[in-house]
């Protein structure tokens, strides 16, 4: 852990959970905790619990869950340590200089600073002699100085060691640059600059940082981008290029390209709300980032077979994530950078007015792979859209949408509705059958939604998740264990996570979920929240306590393969421990 667990606690206990969830959710009260819709997935019901007694929160349609530090985590795609310097600063409190691993921190702003002095240097080569071919490259492109500067753009030189040497001055070495992505080791060892002969478009988080590069050859040859690789500081899944300024945008709506220039186009024609994913598909979880900013989205994507593929994926992910989605059509030109050389700012706008529904988009994309000539391939249109219709939430929009869709195969919207209401039907069948199978195994309802977590034992985890629940209920039975130690759970989670509440116990700290986000993964204290979750009465929490750790034990002997015997005198002690317990005077 980096901090001291004090310091933690502090924190935790000073973070009122309900009003910073709050500031992203809007909470209903409903007894002693809060509901209100998920800010991790989208969804129209309320499913996500707040527990400020507990101080944990859990989504019970995505699964997320945790504490505090938890929910900064998630939402803002922080690291534990970011995470907990934003709570700190909100809280007013000073954070310790040191702690167990003061490493990581050093090391993340080492990264930080090391790809601001690259961007610095690409930049300033841009102007100089060497760089003379990338500013006429992109001059020639249309960019003006204003747009260059404002985006940072840059130049590598064709050297296999410029930027080596240049932050070799600064005080990093080879090494260094390996860590921040900027350079590549070959299998000889030879360590050497990854970017060489290309211009440079610096990556730039929410936060200001720059974190990665793409880089564009000037001519036809490949790899026509080369990115950043992954660090410690930048993941091309879950950030997106120029949204630290498109966020500023007045726009209402975020327009999503498919590349760097395209997106720097739109900006330099004033449309300030463009942003483009990083060398790779629009992922779940550039959704969900894009959601904290714009409530919709219009796809600009190229109009070829690889853009229109692209724009398929990238709906139901900005749909799931609670964007309303439009797809932009372009005719006359290959990709939104052309189409404002060609027709100008205003034909552009005109464009995005025109913008249509995803549901007609989708629709079109369908008739396209069909002959509405020949009846039997009409037939089969129908059919296709009435699957796609039947996925609709909102039997206003499964009527509409299906008489668009009879209007272009020329039938009744009547013929059209039923064939609709049969798929819906159908779909909703599916449903039923699957929670018909889950509701008759319980022994997979029990399981951690992780498979990484499955439980091999589901008698004795339950038991062990009944120790853990009562341990964080009433802390003082952590005097009252018996001797139990994590060794013996079945399950490694459920014995760590009571080594650790255990351990937080013999040094007088809090016994909270919220206290362990530093030592779990972000599945595992999903899971521990879900655990936490389930109904546990203290009433009778010592022979609760008791049964449990006989189940455990139990459990254990079989695991071990114990005699018969073995397992008689375990049934046996359990038997007085609760004799024991029956005759204690109230």
């Amino acid at each position: 852990m980096a901090w001291p667990p004090q310091f933690l606690d502090e924190l935790i206990d000073r973070t009122d959970l309900v009003d910073l969830v709050g500031e992203s959710v809007r909470l209903t009260k409903k007894g002693n905790s809060y509901w209100g819709c998920c800010p991790f997935h989208s969804e129209k019901t309320p499913s996500f619990h707040v527990v400020p007694d507990r101080k944990i929160y859990k989504c019970f349609g995505c699964g997320k869950g945790g504490g505090a530090i938890n929910f900064v985590m998630e939402l803002d795609n922080l690291s534990f340590r970011e995470a907990v310097e934003v709570l700190a600063k909100r809280c007013g409190m000073q954070v310790p200089d040191s702690g167990a691993s003061p490493g990581a921190k050093e090391r993340r702003e080492k990264l930080l600073t090391i790809n601001k002095q690259a961007a610095r240097a690409f930049h300033r080569w841009l102007y100089a002699p060497e760089g003379a071919q990338g500013l006429a490259y992109l001059q020639k492109r249309g960019l003006s100085k204003g747009t260059l500067t404002r985006f940072g753009l840059g130049f590598a030189p064709n050297r296999w060691d410029a930027l080596i040497q240049e932050l070799s001055k600064e005080g990093y070495d080879k090494r260094d640059l390996l860590d921040a992505g900027l350079a590549v080791s070959n299998k000889d060892g030879r360590i050497y600059d990854r970017f060489r002969n290309r211009v440079m478009f610096p990556i730039i988080d929410t936060g200001g940082n720059v974190i990665g590069f793409g880089g564009r050859v000037m001519d036809d040859s490949t790899p026509k981008y080369l990115n950043s690789p992954d660090t410690p500081v930048y993941n091309k899944s879950r950030n997106v290029f120029a949204l630290n300024i498109a966020k500023k945008s007045k726009a209402g709506q975020v327009i999503l390209t498919e590349g760097y220039m395209d997106t720097i186009s739109l900006h330099q024609a004033g449309f300030d709300s463009a942003v483009a994913s990083l060398g790779t598909s629009l992922t779940p979880d550039h959704a969900q980032l894009l959601s904290r900013y714009f409530p919709q989205a219009i796809l600009a994507y190229d109009g070829d077979g690889p853009g229109v593929a692209a724009a398929q994926r990238a709906i139901p992910l900005l749909e799931k994530a609670g964007l309303k989605v439009r797809v932009l059509r372009m005719r006359g030109a290959k990709d939104p950078d052309e189409f404002i050389k060609s027709y100008g700012r205003e034909a552009f706008q005109r464009l995005l007015d025109q913008s249509e529904n995803q549901v007609d988009y989708r629709l079109d994309q369908i008739k396209k792979k069909y002959n509405l000539e020949d009846d039997a391939q009409k037939v089969a249109f129908l059919q296709e859209a009435a699957q796609m219709l039947s996925t609709l939430p909102s039997a206003v929009e499964r009527e509409i949408y299906g008489g668009h869709a009879a209007q272009t195969a020329g039938v009744s919207p009547e013929t059209m509705a039923l064939e609709v209401k049969k798929a819906f039907q159908q779909r909703l069948r599916k449903e039923k059958k699957k929670q018909e199978r889950r509701d008759l195994a319980p022994a997979v309802n029990q399981q951690p939604q992780t498979r990484e977590l499955r439980y091999e034992n589901i008698r004795s985890a339950l038991a062990e998740e009944g120790v853990i629940r009562l341990l964080l209920l009433d802390p003082g039975l952590a005097g009252e264990m018996s001797g139990l130690t994590g060794k013996e759970f079945s399950s490694p989670l459920l014995g760590r996570v009571f080594d650790l509440l255990m351990d937080r116990a013999g040094q007088h700290l809090n016994l909270s979920l919220a206290a362990l986000a530093g030592d779990l993964t972000a599945p595992e204290m999903d899971h521990m929240a879900r655990v936490a979750q389930k109904p546990e009465s203290v009433a009778n929490s010592r022979r609760s306590l008791s049964d449990y750790i006989a189940v455990i034990r139990g459990e254990g002997l079989r695991r071990s393969g114990q005699s018969e015997d073995a397992l008689l005198l375990a049934a046996q002690k359990k038997n007085l421990e609760k004799k024991a317990y029956m005759e204690e005077k109230p």
